[in-house]
């Protein structure tokens, strides 16, 4: 995929580099600004318990 991109983009190496840097930097802040606070309330990151049950392990029996 970087090579294809690499060969489309217009310019000399050094032209390419700054292109393909401001394509990268301008993907980022769309998915930053974007695309995660979009999702994040559908992921709930913050709900660490697995199956509903409690964090705390069992206590020994006597």
């Amino acid at each position: 995929m970087y090579s294809w991109l690499w060969r489309r983009l217009p310019g000399s190496t050094l032209e390419r580099a700054g292109l393909f840097l401001a394509a990268a930097v301008v993907v980022a802040v769309l998915l930053w600004y974007f695309l995660f606070p979009w999702i994040e309330p559908k992921l709930q990151f913050d709900h660490g318990t697995v199956g509903g049950g409690t964090s705390a392990p069992p206590s020994p029996s006597p």
